[in-house]
């Protein structure tokens, strides 16, 4: 626990007796590879924060083809946030690349505590702040960076995401095809 209360002081300072009313909503859980944190088509009732592991979200279409929207490593949170918001079934499933340990929190309860406590609700526009700034990046990288800087973008965020996941996930998520990835990593490695 305490591993996440120093996470959520990056955010700004807040006051023990907020820490601790926040905590008071704070679980942990264990999942093993492949175990699906949230499922498309579900409302989800939690938030999760990703203690250890990578999780991956995604969205498959009508013939099954999956399309990994993104990977969630360590301090980061995982779960249907606009699902979680507009209180509607997720578009995207979430699942272990790894096997993952996760804080998690229902997020009525938190949104109520963010209703009574100021320093919690603003806690909660900072995190959202940097959950906009994270995909407005990703939009920019996929609009003007090409496969290749997408690829040696992704190895430096995840050194070791080849041994995490299968290479057509790593496509997928880089939007170029496994063929793509393949050539990119032929020339890279042959250097």
């Amino acid at each position: 626990m305490e591993t996440l209360l120093n996470l959520l002081d990056s955010f700004g300072e807040i006051p023990n007796t907020s820490k601790q009313k926040l905590a008071s909503l704070v679980n942990s859980k264990k999942f093993k590879k492949k175990e699906i944190i949230a499922k498309a088509g579900e409302i989800p009732e939690n938030v999760y924060i990703l203690k250890s592991g990578l999780v991956r979200s995604y969205f498959t279409d009508d013939k099954g083809k999956e399309y990994i929207r993104n990977f969630i490593t360590k301090h980061r949170a995982a779960g249907a946030l606009g699902s979680l918001i507009l209180n509607k079934p997720s578009r995207f499933s979430y699942d272990c690349l790894s096997d993952c340990e996760v804080y998690f929190l229902n997020f009525k309860a938190f949104k109520k505590l963010a209703k009574e406590d100021k320093s919690i609700a603003y806690l909660y526009a900072s995190v959202l702040e940097q959950i906009f700034l994270r995909l407005e990046a990703k939009v920019y990288d996929l609009s003007l960076l090409n496969g290749t800087e997408r690829y040696l973008k992704l190895k430096k965020e995840i050194p070791d995401i080849e041994n995490l996941t299968p290479l057509y996930h790593i496509a997928s998520y880089l939007n170029i095809t496994a063929v793509q990835l393949s050539r990119i990593r032929k020339e890279i490695y042959s250097k």
